[in-house]
Parts: C-alpha cells; sequence; structure tokens
C-alpha cells in the first residue's frame, strides 16, 4: 500500500492519533522500577496524557522481538537508565509508540516495561524461537509476569496514577505474558482487566489451560496467524469462560500474526486493515467498559 494511502487508512479509522514528521509527539519519559522478582531493575517507558491526572494507566507487554525497532536492535547492549544504549526511548517500535500514543490521547498513561534489555536481551528474538533455550531466563510463564507485577506496582506507588484503574495490554509473547497474569491474579485484585492480542496458548506458553480469573479479559487474533494459532486461544477462552471467567475472544478472518503492526507492509493486507481498524475501537470499548 502507498504510504500516503496508509497515512489515510490510519487517520480515517484511528482518528489521526499516529503523528509523523515535524508533528510527532515528544519522546515517552525513561523510568526504572523492581520487577517481581525482587531483584532485576526494569527499564521502562511513560507515555503521558497532556491533561491533568490522576489517570487510568495500561501496562503493555512487548511481543518476542522485544520493545525496540528492528532497525536499531543489531546495536542493542544491555538497557539501564545508567548505559547508554541504541535501544532507548527514540527508538522503540512503531507499533508500541503507537499504541503509547494511542492511550495517552485518551486520557491513559501508559508504560511499556522491557523485560529483554536489563537482562541482556534487547534485540529480542526472531520468529519460530520458542524452542531456544535463551529465552528460558525471559520466558512468559514465570519471568515475565514478575515484571508486570512490578509495573503494577510502580504505577500504583505513582500520585498521578489511578491506583485502582491498572489495565493490561500484551502481544504474541506479551499476550500469553497478559493470560499467566491473569491466571496468577485469579480472584485477587491487581488488574483491572487485560487485552492480549494474538498471543500463543499451547502448552509452552500459558501455565494452565484454563484461566480462571474474576478479571475481565479481551483476546484478539487472526485467523491465519503464521506464527500462533488462533484456535487453541478459542478454545482456551471457552473453557474459561465455562470455568466463569468474564473472556472474550475476537477472531478476525484472514489477520495475520502482527495485524495492527502500523508499517506498510502489514497494512498491505487487507484483512490487517480491517483488524486494525476495528480494535481500534474495540480496545477502548473494552477497557471503558472495565472501569464502571
Amino acid at each position: 500500500m502507498p504510504i500516503c494511502l496508509f497515512r489515510l487508512f490510519i487517520g480515517l479509522s484511528a482518528g489521526a492519533w499516529l503523528v509523523t514528521g515535524a508533528a510527532a509527539a515528544a519522546e515517552p519519559q525513561t523510568v526504572s522500577f523492581r520487577s517481581g522478582d525482587g531483584t532485576t531493575d526494569i527499564v521502562g517507558y511513560v507515555f503521558k496524557p497532556k491533561t491533568a491526572g490522576p489517570y487510568p494507566s495500561m501496562v503493555m507487554l512487548h511481543g518476542r522481538g522485544g520493545p525496540y525497532s528492528s532497525n536499531h536492535n543489531a546495536d542493542c547492549t544491555l538497557v539501564s537508565p545508567k548505559t547508554p544504549s541504541a535501544c532507548n526511548a527514540s527508538t522503540l517500535s512503531k507499533r508500541n509508540v503507537m499504541w503509547g500514543r494511542y492511550w495517552a490521547d485518551r486520557g491513559y498513561l501508559a508504560l511499556l516495561p522491557d523485560s529483554f534489555g536489563p537482562r541482556g536481551k534487547a534485540r529480542g528474538f526472531g520468529r519460530f524461537t520458542h524452542g531456544d533455550p535463551d529465552r528460558d531466563d525471559v520466558n512468559e510463564k514465570t519471568v515475565r509476569p514478575l515484571d508486570a507485577e512490578g509495573a503494577l506496582a510502580y504505577l500504583r506507588s505513582r500520585s498521578d496514577v489511578s491506583s485502582g484503574q491498572v489495565f493490561l495490554q500484551g502481544w504474541s509473547n506479551g499476550g500469553s505474558t497478559a493470560l499467566n497474569v491473569m491466571i496468577r491474579q485469579g480472584s485477587g485484585t491487581g488488574f483491572r482487566g487485560a487485552l492480549a492480542f494474538y498471543p500463543g496458548c499451547g502448552v509452552k506458553a500459558l501455565l494452565q489451560q484454563t484461566v480462571v480469573t474474576s478479571t475481565p479479559i479481551a483476546i484478539f487474533h487472526g485467523t491465519s496467524d503464521e506464527e500462533v494459532s488462533a484456535a487453541k486461544c478459542q478454545d482456551i477462552a471457552g473453557r474459561s469462560r465455562t470455568a466463569g471467567t468474564p473472556i472474550d475472544i475476537t477472531l478476525y478472518p484472514g489477520a495475520t500474526h502482527g495485524f495492527d503492526e502500523p508499517s506498510s507492509r502489514r497494512q498491505s493486507v487487507g484483512a490487517n486493515q480491517a483488524a486494525l481498524g476495528d480494535v481500534l475501537t474495540k480496545a477502548q470499548a473494552a477497557v471503558e467498559r472495565w472501569k464502571k
């Protein structure tokens, strides 16, 4: 798709929230907080609304490629607030920046934690590397959920955040992490709701094959996902709903993995365009509903 048409599509379907060129928004603020593991200092990026707080907030969990643009991943080093790196607030991927600004424009403070960089893996991982042992110490079952819980504690400590209105959003590996956070949370208090975009739902990705929680969950998946199975997530959603979990799944016919990636390559797929336009409406509607 020509880039001019792509920008027009984004503007029409999302209220012109994707800003480019001279009008680009300021870089997100870089912060640091302790993971729920009690030892790892996580670097995070905060997208803050221009209005006055306190704000509802969104913790955004990146996918297996990490939070940074693939144009810079090769130059990444250990990421910390005190160590210069090619991977920083100015080199975040388009999708992460897009969603961070999306939430900030709607009055939410958005926090994107980097689970990989502080552990020396800022470059992220390629496709179909789930069995790579190098991913064990950043896995979505026992490691990354603790980072999400650390992010929740950090946000609750901020005076500009409404501590009872913190939500969770994750993509792919981060989507699986979000589901695992919900499994760990159960009927306890914590995140008010979770959005899981094209998560892996197999036994290697999830702590349990039924998510039992009182917290609402919305899953968004493409039926032509080339990396993970939408059918498995549909099965998980069905079993979890039967168990009493308030969970919904939206399947987008023909949409691929990463259907919301705002690149001309991804958005050249018509089904991805349709899915992106729809999910931009459904995501905010779900969170607004959960706030009540």
